[in-house]
């Protein structure tokens, strides 16, 4: 899949580039079959806090990839290196969902997403600029990857209610931490695979386990292999890399059928 991304690169048409907007939210940015715009909620917070969303619409019939998208697809890509005054940026992705098609078997998105985003000023008493660069995977029938670049300025017409209530509903959609009775644990690692205990709210619920392999490690899609004493345990398969001699944290998402979900790390 590597391979016919790469391809399809040399065949795509230019980058698509947004130019620098004077506001705290860029314009849209539109490619084949998707568009995508940065949200902020403009000037950061007491503690040179900026929260956001990096919008991302998808036009019918496509789809694009959650941070880990497994055997299949490319994960999104995200570069703040060019702004100015930014000392470290989170990004928080909704609990994706997990497909099966002619592609193989992948994690991500048919309908319209927005990541979250926390960005956070090296001198809050001084004017942070963005200067984000984004690629992303985005498919029909074939997959095109898309590339743009979204230059704002939070501190310059800042506070628009719209926009602020898109970072809100952002955030309001995305994966909660995880609560003594709803988490997953990592308990044995082997060469093979990596296993994982779950608590769910209710141990009969139907639930996905999402994990994004670390640089260096591949994952195949994670197994429920039974439950007991209020647990459910998870296989998953390693298809590289040596988790048995240990591993940076591996970030997980953990989502009960009809979208409740939590996050954190094994």
């Amino acid at each position: 899949m590597w391979k016919f991304i790469a391809f399809a690169a040399l065949l795509a048409s230019p980058a698509s580039f947004s130019q620098p907007a004077m506001a705290a939210s860029s314009p849209w940015a539109a490619g084949t079959g998707v568009k995508v715009r940065l949200v902020t909620t403009g000037g950061p917070d007491a503690e040179g806090r900026v929260k956001g969303a990096l919008a991302i619409d998808l036009a019918p019939g496509w789809k694009t990839y959650w941070r880990d998208p497994g055997d299949a697809g490319v994960p999104p890509q995200i570069d703040f290196s060019g702004s100015r005054n930014v000392a470290s940026v989170s990004i928080a992705y909704p609990p994706p969902r997990r497909f099966s098609d002619e592609g193989g078997i992948w994690a991500g998105y048919k309908k319209p997403v927005r990541f979250g985003l926390v960005l956070k000023a090296a001198d809050p008493s001084k004017p942070m600029e963005l200067d984000a660069k984004i690629f992303i995977g985005v498919c029909q029938s074939i997959c095109v990857p898309f590339q743009a670049q979204l230059a704002i300025d939070p501190g310059k017409d800042a506070g628009d209610l719209m926009d602020a209530a898109t970072v809100a509903e952002t955030f309001a959609a995305l994966p909660a931490a995880p609560t003594e009775n709803f988490n997953a644990v990592e308990t044995k690692k082997t060469a093979a695979a990596l296993a994982v205990s779950a608590t769910l709210p209710r141990p009969d619920a139907a639930a996905e386990l999402f994990v994004a392999a670390p640089q260096g490690y591949s994952f195949g899609p994670p197994k429920r292999i039974g439950s007991g004493n209020g647990k459910v345990a998870f296989s998953v398969p390693v298809l590289a890399g040596d988790i048995a001699a240990g591993t940076p944290k591996i970030p997980y998402t953990l989502v009960l059928q009809g979208g409740q979900a939590v996050a954190g790390d094994l």
